[in-house]
Formats: C-alpha cells, structure tokens, sequence
C-alpha cells in the first residue's frame, strides 16, 4: 500500500486534517481486525495516520488560525462539564432578554466557589444560529457583567473561557448599545476586587473577546489566537485583498507564542498534535493543574493588590522605551 507521505512545505494543515479524518473514518470502518489482511491494513492505516499527525507538529500562523475556528474543538460547556462540579446556570441581564452565546454561573473548582463565564458557539446549526456563532450580542455583555458584579459581592474569583470572532454586528446590537456594553464591561473588570483568569481557548477577536478578557492572568491554548480583528478584515484594509488573509496571519502577530512573547499571555497550554479536539482530555488535565496553579497565587493576594495589579498589566501594553535623543538635540 502506498504511504501518504507527503512534503509539509506543499501542503495546509486543512488537508492534513482533512486526510486524518478519512484515515479515522477507515480506521472504524474496519473495527476489530478479524483476517490477517485486515490486521496488516489497520496497521497500514495506523503508520500512514501517525505520519500526518507528525507533519502537524509545526503549524504556521495561518495554520493555527485553521485550529482556532476548528469547529470540533472543546467549548465553554465542555470545559465546564469536565473541569467544575455543582455549576448552576445563571440566565438573562436583568434588562432586555438572556442571550445564549455567553455562558456562565456559579461552580466549584476544587472546592472553591467560582464564577465561571464564556463565550459559546454551539455545537449544532440551531445552536451556531441561537448563538450568532458566538458573536455576543449587548444582553449577553451585560448579562456577563451581572455575574462579575455578583461574583464581586460574594468574593467568588472569575474565570473566564474566550472563543469569538468578535461582537455581534448586526444592527439591533448596535441599537441596543454594543459599544457601552463593551466598554462597561472594560471598566468595571479593571476594578473587581476578586481575582479574574481569562482564557483564550479558541478565537479572540477585537472588543468581543476584550470584554471578558480583563484579567489578573491571561492564559491561551497553543493554537488559540487574539487580535483586534480578523485576518480576512486585516488584508481587506490594508491591502484591499482579502484572499491574502494567510499572509495576514503572519504579520498580525496573534498566536499564543507571539502575544506571550509580547507580554500579552502569560502561559500556553500546550495541545495534543492536531489540535485541541484530537484529544480534549490532555487539554482539560493540562488547564486544569494550571488553573489551579494560578488560583493559588491569586488567592494569596489583597483586593487592593488583585486591582493594582490587574490595572498596571494592562497600562503596559503597547509601552515602549523612549529613545534617548542624541547630542545633536534631535528628539
């Protein structure tokens, strides 16, 4: 049998990812091996799957933006379910309507008393459309807020899950007021006296994402991304082409690696080759022992600190170092 060797250089991760998935689909289709024959192409199957797998090991900007919107990757209720126990939905914003793209309650974690919130794409047609495929609209802004206030009064620490394109556009969001929901958001977290991990397990885009992303800790998944907006909207106005959205990618300086290097993230999950929805389970171990790693710390700290601190972080981005002006007097 013909190996499916191939060069990495001459090929996307979305064919890669396309060519395992067939491979796992004749992996099933053979089920327990029974003849001799079907014990050699299972194994087949199983060397040629692994090869791809491996070619996966080092993903491009442009690949890793593939992996971020890949639509079997884990969600806020999956890491919900598998990380927290006791959680108790909360609904609505008190205002308008509940809106279901952000999720959130009250949990355990560990044995803590947390407040858990995020943002949700759904995982079947009638939830991607309940959801605005995750692009929250004002009420769910505002209803986010309600939790961290709450959260704030019973001195629970907030965790947040982020995975959206940005907020919703449309124009009922506008009329009912994105902008101030965002930016309420942006004030209020920058002064809970609780501490605030966020998340980027997914996509990160713009205000959306910003708006549970004011946090003491920041933490992304290898191949999650955050940026003011995205690649497609990035080359489309700086070069009026948005089929140069992969060049885009490479300039745009959104990978984990990238804003951690920046000062923007301060830890990196690592994910499973291929990608987070190869193996979900490596991802909640791994997030959870960091969870609670980070928990610790932050729990040691004084309100007035968790604030300060939270507030400097934030003032620090995009600071550079003045250049000294020369002899000369230039400035």
């Amino acid at each position: 049998m013909k190996s499916t060797s191939t060069d990495k250089s001459k090929i996307s991760l979305r064919e890669l990812e396309s060519r395992i998935d067939h491979l796992d689909q004749r992996l099933a289709d053979i089920g327990d091996p029974i003849t001799p024959a079907q014990v050699i192409q299972r194994r087949q199957f199983e060397r040629d799957r692994a090869e791809l797998l491996h070619l996966c090991a080092h993903p491009d900007p442009a690949d890793r933006v593939f992996l971020a919107r890949h639509t079997g990757r884990p969600g806020v209720v999956d890491y919900v379910d598998h990380l927290f126990t006791d959680f108790f939905e909360q609904r609505g914003d008190r205002l308008f309507r509940e809106d279901p793209s952000i999720y959130g309650g009250i949990a355990r974690f560990h044995g803590q008393p947390v407040t858990v919130i995020g943002t949700r794409k759904g995982k079947t047609l009638d939830e991607n459309l309940a959801c605005h495929f995750g692009m929250p609209c004002p009420e769910g802004y505002r209803k986010a807020l309600r939790l961290m206030r709450q959260a704030a009064k019973f001195k629970r620490p907030i965790i947040t899950f982020i995975d959206t394109a940005g907020a919703y556009p449309g124009k009922e969001a506008e009329e009912n007021g994105q902008g101030e929901a965002i930016a309420k958001n942006l004030a209020v977290m920058s002064r809970l006296p609780v501490p605030i991990i966020a998340v980027f397990t997914g996509e990160g885009g713009s205000g959306g994402a910003l708006a549970l992303g004011v946090g003491n800790r920041v933490i992304m998944l290898e191949n999650a991304i955050y940026s003011i907006l995205s690649p497609e909207g990035f080359a489309s106005i700086l070069w009026k082409d948005p089929d140069r959205s992969d060049e885009a990618c490479s300039v745009m300086k959104l990978t984990a690696r990238d804003l951690k290097d920046l000062k923007v993230a301060d830890r990196i999950i690592r994910e499973p080759l291929g990608g987070a929805h190869r193996n979900p389970g490596a991802v909640y171990t791994a997030l959870d022992r960091v969870l609670a790693e980070e928990l610790k710390g932050l729990n040691k700290m004084s309100a007035s600190e968790l604030i300060n601190k939270r507030y400097a972080r934030f003032r620090a981005y995009g600071a550079t170092t003045p250049k000294t002006a020369s002899k000369k007097g230039d400035a």
